[in-house]
């Protein structure tokens, strides 16, 4: 037996797609990465996996190698020159985009398998509430919710946070604010949709911060870099610092006893693993 530290798991989901979901998780990874922490982001956004494009990282295998027993998670695994290790979705594998609930709970379970070990684990899930991305999403401790300022995101957004409801374990819902002229923007969007999920579904909402739109996000996508690496002082890779700063703030969360959790056995005895 050996000490391990239990591992911090955030989902990172949208109501639909073009809000900025993968980049905020590259960008978060990163970041937290910067500060030394140990890393490992699961690109499940499994019908149109880009991560690794966007960490200018290339991988031989992925997650389809291993639903089809071809390969283990370990063998597809690969460490960005970010630093951070890399579990890649596989990209128009149509069966990837319309995977169960039962090959997710799979896959979770394969995780436990992995001897890495892991400050924060990033799970970018794909965009909308098929089966898959609930059953992701309910295998993390935490939840955020990438949402635009524009009606049919903030329409969106609100139809994955009242599905997300339902289950009373899932209570740790944070909402962050993508591409907005300014932190006050954000916490402005925040509170409005903040006030119709309490009024409607009987829930408040964390707040987390606002990530301001900058051009030089987009500018480091096209160099399959992070905004951290190609333009650290501009005022996305700040604000992605500071969404950094708040994970590592956290309070624990005990949730294991909702279902099934990635890294399982290191939620319920994070002072030992399996040999």
């Amino acid at each position: 037996m050996m000490s391990t530290k239990k591992t911090e798991v955030i989902g990172v989901a949208s109501g639909k797609g073009g809000v900025g979901k993968t980049t905020v998780s590259i960008n978060l990874a990163t970041a937290l990465t910067l500060q030394g922490h140990k890393v490992m982001l699961f690109d499940a956004d499994l019908g149109l996996a880009n991560a690794q494009i966007a960490l200018g990282a290339r991988a031989t295998y992925n997650l389809s190698h291993v639903l089809n027993g071809e390969k283990t998670l370990s063998e597809i695994m690969v460490t960005t020159k970010q630093g951070i290790m890399l579990i890649p979705g596989a990209s128009g594998v149509e069966d990837l985009a319309g995977l169960s609930e039962i090959q997710a709970a799979s896959i979770v379970q394969s995780f436990s398998s992995l001897s890495d070990e892991v400050d924060y684990l990033i799970v970018d899930v794909a965009a909308g509430i098929s089966p898959s991305v609930l059953a992701f999403l309910a295998s993390c401790q935490r939840r955020f919710i990438v949402v635009k300022d524009d009606p049919s995101s903030i329409a969106d957004a609100y139809g994955t946070i009242k599905v997300l409801s339902k289950h009373k374990e899932l209570d740790e819902i944070y909402l962050l604010p993508n591409m907005v002229g300014s932190q006050a923007e954000g916490w402005k969007l925040y509170q409005r949709l903040n006030d119709v999920c309490a009024k409607f579904l009987g829930i408040n909402l964390n707040y987390l911060t606002a990530i301001e739109n900058d051009e030089l996000v987009l500018s480091a996508l096209r160099k399959y870099a992070s905004v951290l690496e190609l333009s650290p002082g501009s005022a996305a890779a700040r604000d992605f610092r500071r969404l950094a700063d708040v994970c590592t703030q956290f309070r624990p969360v005990d949730n294991t006893s909702g279902g099934l959790q990635f890294f399982m056995e290191r939620q319920v005895n994070p002072s030992q693993k399996s040999l």
